[in-house]
Formats: C-alpha cells, structure tokens, sequence
C-alpha cells in the first residue's frame, strides 16, 4: 500500500511518490486528472462527470442503482486514501465528489439538454452555497466526509430539478 504521508504535498509530488494503488487512487480522486485545473476543479470534475451520470441514468432503476452505489464507495476510498496521500483534509484536487453528486442529481430523471445543464447548475450552486446542513457535513474527517456534502447537495438539486420538470410539464 501507498506510505502514507505527514507532511503536505502537492499532488504531482504525491503522485510520484505513491505505489500502483496510489496512483490509482489519485488518478480516480482527481476524475481523471481534471482536478488539477487550476480554476475551479470542482466545475471542470463535473462537467468530466457528465458522461458517467448519463451513462448511470441509462442503466435504469436496480442497476443503476446499485453502479452508484459501488461508485460512490469507491469515491469515498480513493478520497481517503489521496487525502492521505496529499496530506491535506480536503485537497481541491479531489473531485470524484463532484461526480458522484452530479451522478446522484441526474439519478432517474429524463435527460436533456435542459435537464442536464440545470441539473449541472443547480448541483454547482447546492455545492458551492451548501445549504444547511450540507457545511456540517464538511466537518466529518476522512473520505466519507469528503464525499457526503457532495451527495447531500446532489440530492437537494435532484429535488429541485424534479420540481422543475414537473411544473414544466403541467
């Protein structure tokens, strides 16, 4: 396994000196890389997520269901492990947040170019603003707490998106 670091890092510096599994992990943490942009990585990792929640919502209800559900488990555990890696509570770099929450907003709604653009920009603003209690969930240590504030405001922009949907279609 990956040493584990005390000291601060940057995650180049990180990524050199992790093992296979770490460099897994930060690869999947940083979705792919598109956490190191260097202006907002969290909008650049959910567009990058856009084709994953796309492809999760045609899966259908059960086995959909159940990818989000591995997806996210393993977003929690590449979170904790790049976390430790990088040795920072919550490096910007981490990103595979930003896509389980986009994948839990667009979870089970007809997809279209309006529902994925506001579905996009709801989950940014639920993310950015966090509403209560999504800042409490910030404060829990570890991957899950890196991860959970995400979920929590892709079920809120799920919410309101589903409103949405629905007054315009009636």
């Amino acid at each position: 396994m990956s040493e584990i670091q005390s000291d601060t890092l940057t995650f180049k510096e990180a990524f050199e000196k992790a093992d296979t599994l770490g460099r897994t992990a930060l690869l999947l943490a940083s979705w792919f890389f598109t956490g190191l942009m260097p202006k907002a990585p969290g909008t650049f990792g959910t567009l990058a997520a856009i084709p994953l929640a796309i492809a999760v919502n045609y899966l259908g209800t059960i086995y959909g269901a159940f990818s989000l559900v591995i997806f996210i488990s393993v977003a929690v555990l590449t979170s904790g492990l790049s976390r430790k890696l990088i040795g920072r509570e919550d490096p910007p770099e981490i990103v595979i947040d930003e896509a389980a929450g986009l994948s839990v907003t667009l979870f089970l709604l007809p997809l279209s170019w309006f529902s994925l653009s506001l579905g996009f920009l709801l989950f940014r603003l639920f993310d950015i603003f966090k509403p209560f209690p999504i800042r409490r969930l910030e404060k829990i240590k570890g991957g899950i707490g890196i991860v959970l504030d995400d979920l929590l405001a892709g079920v809120y922009a799920n919410l309101v998106l589903r409103l949405v949907l629905l007054s315009s279609a009636g």
